[in-house]
């Protein structure tokens, strides 16, 4: 934790007081440094975070936000780490690319606002991109935490008869979020556990937790014309498409309406968030340790201010 210059609008700024900021696996892959590889560099004091729950505070010369408004949403401004969300205060270009804001709607939580960006917004990009599920064995890998809490819902509501691979601790929320079977990756080889259940192999695989050789491993599973997606870019495209199947490397491609979408999914029930841990602001260096990380499902959110000032 260290103190920073109070960060003072320009033109065509916004400067959004931070309520809430949802933590996500993308934030220390980006304090590693492994988006330099895709041309994002990092600013140096590194300010984590992308997602957010806030209020706009100032706004100069901008044309769709004014003080006072309520929004949530994705910052992925270069250099990675000059607009990070874990913090009391961001300015940001209305404009710039990767600045992808919406309206928080009337009566959704902060701290549920925070959470969604990053996984609801991939949640429903990715199953929409891979549509249509109805009647296709679809596996799940990370079923259990924020984006694979999503799409399990997602995937079920198409039609799709779902395989969750989670802890068996989540096994029960999976099902109620619709999935028709679940394996728990702790307690048996999940390769073995597809192929004994289902010898006819699965239509698609829906990855966010895999590495390379896992994943291609699981991809193994894929029948011909079926597709291998991953979260984490670790799908060789060439070799899958030589066994007929489509591989993905998933980039979300986030937009207001999208955020929107979701925001309005969830307030009016018909899509669940993940569970929610709510972490302190002086908490967040030590939950960000990949030990923490791992042990926990769902979703965690830091708080960091209190809700008010909408207009």
């Amino acid at each position: 934790m260290v103190e920073l210059p109070e960060p003072e609008p320009g033109p065509g700024q916004l400067l959004i007081e931070i309520h809430a900021a949802g933590m996500n696996p993308m934030d220390r892959a980006i304090a590693g440094g492994d988006w330099e590889a895709r041309g994002m560099h990092a600013t140096f004091p590194l300010v984590m975070g992308c997602d957010l729950e806030g209020v706009v505070a100032a706004a100069a010369g901008t044309t769709r936000w004014a003080p006072g408004d309520g929004v949530f949403g994705q910052l992925i401004v270069v250099p990675l780490g000059s607009a990070g969300t874990y913090a009391e205060r961001v300015v940001v270009e209305e404009d710039a690319p990767r600045v992808t804001l919406a309206r928080v709607p009337e009566g959704l939580a902060p701290t549920v606002a925070a959470a969604l960006p990053t996984v609801g917004g991939t949640a429903l990009d990715l199953t929409e991109r891979v549509e249509p599920l109805a009647d296709k064995t679809v596996l799940i890998v990370g079923a259990a935490v924020g984006v694979g809490s999503m799409v399990t819902q997602l995937a079920a509501q198409a039609g799709a008869t779902v395989i969750a691979v989670a802890r068996a601790a989540a096994a029960p929320r999976l099902r109620g979020y619709g999935a028709a079977d679940t394996i728990d990756h702790t307690a048996v080889f999940v390769p073995a556990a597809v192929r004994e259940r289902y010898p006819d192999g699965i239509d698609v695989l829906l990855d966010s937790a895999s590495d390379a050789p896992a994943f291609a491993t699981l991809a193994g599973l894929v029948r011909h014309g079926g597709t291998a997606l991953t979260t984490r870019y670790v799908a060789e495209i060439d070799t899958l498409a030589t066994a007929g199947v489509t591989g993905i490397n998933f980039a979300l491609n986030n937009s207001p309406d999208l955020l929107a979408r979701v925001g309005d999914e969830v307030l009016a029930g018909r899509l669940v968030p993940p569970p929610i841990t709510e972490v302190a602001f002086d908490d967040a260096p030590a939950v960000l340790s990949p030990a923490h990380q791992a042990a926990r499902d769902g979703k965690s959110v830091i708080v960091i201010g209190p809700p008010g000032g909408r207009t």
